[in-house]
């Protein structure tokens, strides 16, 4: 669930339209964005199962999607964000943020820890939408629709005509790119 993270970015929007889509866009793949460097070095990583495609990968990211781990990186972008936009679009960072842990949790197999690293061998959480192609690519495509419906609802009611224009154009590229993102992940 790659694009499905960005509706829900689309839609913060437009109950938030203080912050700066790109925060919220960032915000929702901080997780994996935390991941990246992580498994670069080696320490975090991801393999198919099987013969890999949409929904069919095993993600080993102990330290970036433990549930510790997403928490501390929610406090940390809401703290920053808070200071940049104020204590209100901190809190609004931070729940969008910790909305893709929540996401990863119904859509992955049993493979996000609760604590950094595993400590304690707890059990490993996921609810498995994956194991229903159908019903994940349904659920990722809606959040996207859903989310893509209330950017332009945003940008609909922004003031101004050329306001109004810009929001609708990047809501249409915004749009395309979710779909794109979308298309790329479930038929590759």
């Amino acid at each position: 669930m790659f694009a499905g993270h960005f509706g829900v970015a689309a839609a913060v929007k437009n109950k938030a339209p203080e912050l700066p889509l790109w925060s919220l866009l960032v915000s929702t793949q901080l997780l994996d964005i935390a991941f990246v460097p992580f498994n670069l070095a080696g320490i975090e990583s991801m393999g198919p199962i099987g013969e890999g495609g949409y929904a069919h990968m095993m993600i080993y990211a102990f330290y970036t999607h433990s549930f510790v781990g997403a928490l501390l990186l929610t406090i940390l972008a809401a703290c920053l964000a808070g200071v940049f936009w104020g204590k209100k679009s901190g809190a609004i960072i931070g729940a969008v943020v910790f909305s893709h842990w929540i996401l990863d949790l119904i859509v992955h197999r049993p493979d996000l820890p609760i604590l950094p690293g595993n400590a304690g061998n707890l059990p490993l959480l996921g609810f498995g939408l994956w194991e229903s192609v159908p019903l994940s690519i349904l659920i990722e495509f809606l959040l996207i629709a859903v989310g893509s419906f209330f950017y332009f609802k945003h940008a609909l009611q922004s003031s101004g005509p050329e306001r109004r224009g810009k929001g609708i154009a990047a809501g249409f590229i915004m749009t395309v790119f979710l779909f794109l993102s979308f298309a790329i992940d479930v038929f590759s």
